[in-house]
């Protein structure tokens, strides 16, 4: 459906350094791969993939109120703002459109500190410990939800 918006992928400190930062916790699989996998599987569903990665909290709050307007549903990778980020939580509040949190290792085998998820408490839903297919499942439940809301 050329109407669809897209699934932004959004991606938080460190992922960028996938496939050479302790791969034995989270893969030898890059962000760039992750990345082709998303696009492939969200057009075999019907959706484009807006996949980005920052740093920066703020400019993933900037997304996702991007994202309000312009996606369907965000796939979240948050890193480590997932346990620290109240602001995180309160722009994925502030959006109506469905938020998946994701993670490639499972935070709750983890460090304590871990254990709480801001983000996860704001998402619709939570997917985690799958390493890299942990995206390819959120990118179809993002693609399910974007569908629901539409009346698909």
């Amino acid at each position: 459906m050329p109407d669809r918006k897209p699934i932004y992928v959004l991606n938080g400190p460190n992922l960028n350094l996938l496939g050479t930062r302790e791969p034995h916790i989270y893969g030898h699989a890059t962000l760039a791969d992750i990345e082709q996998a998303c696009v492939a599987r969200a057009g075999q569903l019907g959706f484009a993939v807006e996949f980005r990665q920052s740093n920066i909290e703020g400019e993933l709050v900037n997304w996702l109120q991007e994202a309000r307007d312009k996606a369907g549903a965000v796939v979240l990778n948050a890193g480590a703002y997932t346990h620290t980020s109240v602001a995180l939580h309160d722009a994925i509040k502030a959006i109506s459109i469905p938020v998946i949190e994701t993670h490639l290792s499972n935070p709750a085998t983890r460090e304590d500190f871990r254990h709480v998820s801001l983000v996860g408490k704001a998402a619709k839903g939570v997917i985690a410990g799958f390493g890299a297919t942990s995206y390819l499942l959120a990118i179809e439940a993002a693609a399910l939800l974007a569908n629901e809301s539409k009346g698909a």
